[in-house]
């Protein structure tokens, strides 16, 4: 089995990417980070910063960008891209990830987004639409933070313990 993250760069794909790796290694799963690109579309790789301002497009570098920062966040996760049309609508985007995630018979996606699951969402939301799909569990990542497992487990120690009155000696 196989733990899906939609990724676009965004703080908060990075943050579910995290947290799908850190559940990958307890479970001993593997994780793909999977970037949907629309072709051509310097505008919106702009508004993602995937370009700088006086870059043009060009598939090959927004996806080594991409996979750059898949790498350095998560270096043992597979990633994988998907090229869409110019004009693909979320709609067609969350198709392709939900197609992915049951091609390699995900048993959880990790989809960072505000507003996927809540019952009230944007009618744009990408998150919302792979948050739909019944092939697997979805984890919802709303907040980014915080991303390190290690420093949560460190301020667990610090609360006041639990009454030891039913643990022996």
């Amino acid at each position: 089995m196989t733990f899906v993250v939609p990724f676009d760069g965004s703080e908060l794909a990075r943050a579910a990417l995290v947290r799908a790796t850190r559940f990958a290694a307890a479970l001993e799963e593997d994780v793909l980070a999977v970037s949907v690109v629309p072709k051509d579309d310097a505008p919106y790789a702009r508004d993602r910063d995937w370009l700088e301002a006086d870059e043009s497009f060009a598939v090959e570098t927004v996806v080594s960008r991409l996979h750059r920062q898949v790498t350095e966040i998560a270096p043992s996760a597979d990633y994988r891209h998907l090229l869409v049309g110019k004009y693909a609508s979320p709609g067609q985007i969350a198709t392709r990830i939900r197609e992915i995630a049951r091609g390699e018979e995900a048993s959880m996606v990790f989809v960072g987004s505000e507003n996927a699951g809540r019952l009230v969402t944007s009618l744009s939301s990408v998150g919302k639409r792979v948050a739909t799909g019944d092939a697997y569990d979805v984890v919802i990542v709303r907040h980014a933070g915080p991303l390190d497992v290690d420093g949560l487990e460190a301020r667990i120690d610090d609360r006041n313990p639990k009454s030891d009155f039913y643990l022996p000696d």
